[in-house]
C-alpha cells in the first residue's frame, strides 16, 4: 500500500486494544458483534495518515456439513503426510497407488456397483 502523498509504502494498524502486527482479516475476523475496530495508515516518511472506524454491524454463521468437515481434515492429514516425504520414488509411487485406488472406486453413474479397472 502507498502513501497518496508521498508514494512511499504505509504501515497499517488495527485497534484499539490489538498488538500492531495483527492483520485487517484477523481483526476483523476475531471481533464481536457491535464491536469498532480503528485502522490506521501511517507514512513514516512525510507523516500522511489516515484513520477509519469499522463497527461489526452483525455475525451470520452457517453450520458446516459434517462429511465436508471431515473431508477437508482427512485432506489436510493427508497433505501434510505427503509434504514430509522427501524420497521422489516414494512420492511417485504413492501417486500410482492413488491413481489405482480411484480407478478402482465405482462411479456415481455405476448402477450395478462393479468396480471398473
Amino acid at each position: 500500500m502507498d502513501c497518496p502523498a508521498y508514494g512511499g509504502s504505509v504501515t497499517l494498524e488495527v485497534g484499539p486494544d490489538r498488538p500492531p502486527s495483527t492483520s485487517l482479516p484477523d481483526a476483523v475476523l476475531d471481533a464481536a458483534e457491535d464491536e469498532r475496530l480503528d485502522v490506521v495508515r501511517t507514512c513514516w516518511d512525510c507523516g500522511w495518515q489516515e484513520e477509519r472506524r469499522l463497527r461489526v454491524e452483525a455475525i451470520d454463521t452457517t453450520a458446516g456439513d459434517a462429511d465436508t468437515i471431515e473431508r477437508a481434515g482427512l485432506l489436510e492429514e493427508i497433505t501434510d503426510e505427503l509434504a514430509s516425504i522427501e524420497d521422489l520414488a516414494t512420492l511417485e509411487d504413492t501417486l500410482a497407488a492413488v491413481r489405482r485406488q480411484r480407478r478402482l472406486e465405482p462411479s456415481a453413474d455405476d448402477t450395478d456397483g462393479d468396480a471398473t479397472e
